[in-house]
């Protein structure tokens, strides 16, 4: 089974990203483009700080620039692998759900399915029901299986009331 990339690992990469663009940010910058408290923030340069993977500079009074150390770069590196790694896992299970979920509603019969969801796992959903020649609809009023993407996952609904033997 898939595991999710930790979401520490996530927000150092992120902050690590925004650094490298802008070493002069501050942290209530840091906080709005990461969505979340300026404390936590600070709590996260702490962490990067004592790892060696940040340095700090006092330019003004009150102005910080923020170096990517060495270190910070090899981290950096190794949390985008991960990253891409997690990524391509959740693309192909993605893919494989589809593939599986449109094998069902052929053999139950039906020819066309709806797809729920506005992310990019919508999109591969789309994309894998479109190579596998399941035509794709949007019109609501249509009774037709909905392939459903929620959060990480991909869930088949049939057209309420509709028995399919499984």
């Amino acid at each position: 089974m898939m595991v999710a990339m930790d979401s520490q690992a996530e927000q150092n990469l992120r902050l690590l990203e925004h650094i490298e663009q802008n070493p002069d940010i501050t942290q209530a910058d840091l906080a709005a483009r990461l969505d979340v408290a300026v404390g936590s923030v600070n709590w996260y340069l702490k962490r990067m700080i004592n790892k060696g993977h940040i340095k700090v500079r006092q330019m003004q009074r009150r102005r910080l620039r923020y170096l990517i150390t060495p270190q910070g770069i090899a981290e950096k590196a190794r949390l985008t692998a991960s990253f891409m790694q997690y990524s391509m896992q959740l693309y192909r299970m993605t893919r494989e759900a589809a593939k599986e979920y449109v094998q069902e509603v052929r053999r139950a019969g039906y020819e066309r399915v709806r797809i729920q969801g506005e992310d990019d796992l919508a999109e591969v959903c789309y994309l894998t029901c479109l190579e596998q020649g399941m035509r794709v609809i949007e019109d609501p009023q249509v009774a037709v299986p909905v392939l459903r993407v929620e959060g990480m996952e991909v869930h088949l609904e049939w057209p309420e009331g509709e028995q399919v033997n499984r």
